[in-house]
């Protein structure tokens, strides 16, 4: 599933490449058509992230509200005219500058401004909006919580944006064991994983690519690194420490994986020690 920064990522590319323009809306697959006939000739005027939804909205008031799910992607066409859509394209929109399609959203529907604030109101706070008071409510949630951090990390309503290689990779750099109770975390550790958090999603805003390691870092032969070199991967591996690994990038220690909230969890216990488990 998609997460926080590539909805954001996809809020920014598609105002970059549609904001301002009067849009020519179609539904190929056809089960947006009534609504895609709605937006059609209007002018698109501003795109929201928040956590993993997504809001557009057009002049007249039509508000369209995107989750991408599982299987969702937008595919951008920045030569017009575009290529004919294929059938599995749910929405596309084409502008004077580009085209976009989107297929596979788990929600594409049309929704009133109560819609959008009822939808925005059940998600915690998004680490890649500014918002001062994100830290403060997310600790609360945490800290009042016997549920494993790495759950709490994995509920929308805790914090929004936070999917399963942020989970793994932000709870690894603060040596936090994914089955620890949220309310046996000191507010200081709090503190430190919601910034951990914030800085691992702008950077994969920025990048366009979750990368966890830091560049300065190189694979030794063993598994573990070293310190020297421009990039973290290495034979196409992902750029992370424990994510889908089965050994450690730090200490060569094999990596722990098993379900926790619907989803394959990663740990490396030797870096994220077990303690302030209950039984």
């Amino acid at each position: 599933m998609p997460e926080g920064h590539t909805i954001h990522r996809a809020a920014q590319q598609s105002l970059l490449l549609a904001g301002g323009d009067v849009v020519v809306a179609s539904s190929p697959q056809g089960r947006f058509a009534a609504s895609a006939a709605r937006i059609d000739g209007a002018r698109l005027l501003r795109v929201d992230a928040w956590g993993k939804h997504l809001f557009t909205s057009f002049d007249g008031g039509e508000l369209l509200h995107v989750h991408l799910g599982l299987f969702g992607r937008f595919a951008t066409h920045e030569q017009l005219p575009p290529p004919s859509p294929t059938e599995s394209v749910r929405l596309r929109l084409v502008g004077s500058r580009a085209a976009l399609d989107l297929s596979g959203p788990t929600i594409c529907r049309l929704v009133d401004p109560a819609g959008r604030d009822g939808v925005v109101a059940r998600l915690g706070p998004d680490p890649l909006r500014r918002d001062p008071g994100g830290g403060e409510r997310f600790a609360t949630r945490v800290l009042a919580s016997r549920a494993p951090i790495g759950a709490l990390l994995m509920n929308q309503t805790v914090v929004a944006g936070v999917g399963n290689v942020y989970r793994a990779e932000a709870l690894f750099l603060e040596s936090l064991h994914p089955e620890r109770p949220g309310r046996t975390l000191s507010v200081e550790a709090t503190a430190a994983l919601w910034q951990r958090l914030v800085v691992l999603l702008r950077d994969g805003v920025r990048r366009g690519a979750i990368v966890t390691i830091d560049p300065a870092l190189v694979e030794r032969p063993s598994g573990a690194l070293r310190r020297g070199g421009a990039t973290g991967t290495r034979r196409g591996r992902p750029a992370t420490w424990v994510y889908g690994q089965q050994h450690c990038r730090r200490c060569a220690a094999p990596v722990r994986s098993w379900e926790l909230a619907g989803r394959r969890c990663y740990a490396c216990e030797v870096c994220q020690p077990p303690v302030g488990l209950t039984g």
